[in-house]
């Protein structure tokens, strides 16, 4: 009596068979754990690239060209000033060290003192001297150009024009191993999905083995499916080894602990099934091989530099800011950055679940179209 042929045991040993094949396979090594390994223990070690300082506006903040503070912080490339966020959001931002500072600024009317209210936040860490030190620069300068224009025709003593007044909040310290692990975690998990996809789906087509499985009773989801297991704990161990080596080599911040990792593997499950889509298409694409590299590339090369994987969007002007939002990789780090350093849950991250929710519908449809089995 012949058994029953099971397409779940199918599917189970072409998912064992491919996960083999992904541990055999250098460029996978190589993209899911060297890569961003390296990048993280460089960048960790340097404390990050060119500086940024976010700063909020609040919004009785006298922000006219007729403030000399204001336009010269306008000015200063090292600024972000930041004028769309509620007076709370600012505050917690700043708790959070997402923002470095708030900044009141009243206006200027010599011979009156010009009061600037400055929050500063230990979450920041140097980023608050760096912006004291510019504030001072610019009170001198000031002060400097009144002393010149009053003493052109008096010798009366010029008063102090900029009443300052300084406060900091306590807030948990922002390390730049918070900011740049997710976006290495990003980086693996889209070269994974697009790469490892793409060359293994247009192989399997380009050496009849897909052809040779419909000789067998095995449905082609088992193949889709067994393919997609094995990337995804490939991918996921490989997550949680980075994970891991981030937290206890260079104090990456783990929240809420075992809950904070459980989150982020499962953000990293749905950022590499979305991106198995693009390898997908690319796969039904790319007409041979050598043709999967630059399709692949167009499609990961902006994400990684955009996407905030190693600086943050806002250094970006405004425009290119638009199209790194779009972009599925920089809600897929937002959401890793939110639940590992500001300990939110996945129902805190639903605008970036969403988002990426849209891009799942929208690759797929694509996939299904482009996809060729033979």
């Amino acid at each position: 009596m012949n058994k029953q042929y099971s397409n779940t045991k199918a599917t189970l040993a072409i998912a064992r068979a491919s996960f083999r094949s992904i541990l055999r396979s250098p460029s996978a090594v190589v993209f899911t754990l060297a890569f961003p390994l390296i990048f993280i223990i460089v960048f960790a070690n340097i404390g990050g690239g060119g500086m940024s300082i976010d700063v909020g506006l609040a919004k009785s903040s006298d922000t006219s060209a007729n403030n000399p503070v204001y336009m010269a912080l306008k000015k200063n490339k090292i600024m972000h000033l930041i004028t769309d966020q509620s007076a709370d959001e600012m505050s917690k931002n700043l708790a959070k060290g997402n923002i470095d500072a708030i900044l009141d600024l009243k206006p200027f009317a010599p011979p009156a003192a010009m009061t600037v209210h400055v929050q500063y936040s230990q979450a920041s860490g140097d980023k608050g001297s760096v912006l004291k030190s510019a504030l001072n620069n610019i009170f001198y300068r000031i002060q400097s150009e009144e002393l010149k224009r009053i003493q052109s025709y008096t010798t009366v003593k010029v008063p102090n024009l900029i009443d300052l007044k300084e406060e900091t909040i306590s807030g948990r310290p922002y390390k730049y191993i918070d900011f740049i692990l997710p976006g290495q975690l990003g980086f693996s998990l889209l070269s994974s999905g697009v790469f490892g996809t793409a060359f293994v789906f247009l192989s399997l087509r380009l050496t009849l083995v897909i052809k040779r499985f419909f000789a067998t009773p095995v449905k082609r989801y088992s193949i889709v499916l067994g393919e997609a297991i094995a990337r995804l704990a490939f991918s996921l161990l490989g997550s949680l080894f980075i994970i891991l080596v981030g937290h206890y080599m260079f104090g990456f911040t783990l929240i809420h602990g075992v809950t904070t990792v459980l989150n982020m593997l499962v953000l990293s499950a749905i950022g590499l099934i979305i991106f198995m889509g693009f390898g997908f298409t690319v796969s039904g694409i790319a007409k041979n091989e050598s043709s999967v590299p630059p399709l692949s590339n167009i499609i990961t090369l902006p994400q990684f530099l955009l996407s905030g994987t190693f600086f943050s969007i806002t250094a970006f002007p405004t425009w290119l800011q638009y199209i790194s939002k779009v972009l599925p990789l920089t809600h897929l780090n937002d959401a890793m950055r939110k639940v590992a350093f500001e300990g939110a849950g996945l129902g805190d991250v639903t605008h970036q679940l969403l988002i990426l929710l849209a891009w799942f519908v929208g690759i797929y449809a694509v996939a299904v179209k482009t996809f060729k089995w033979e």
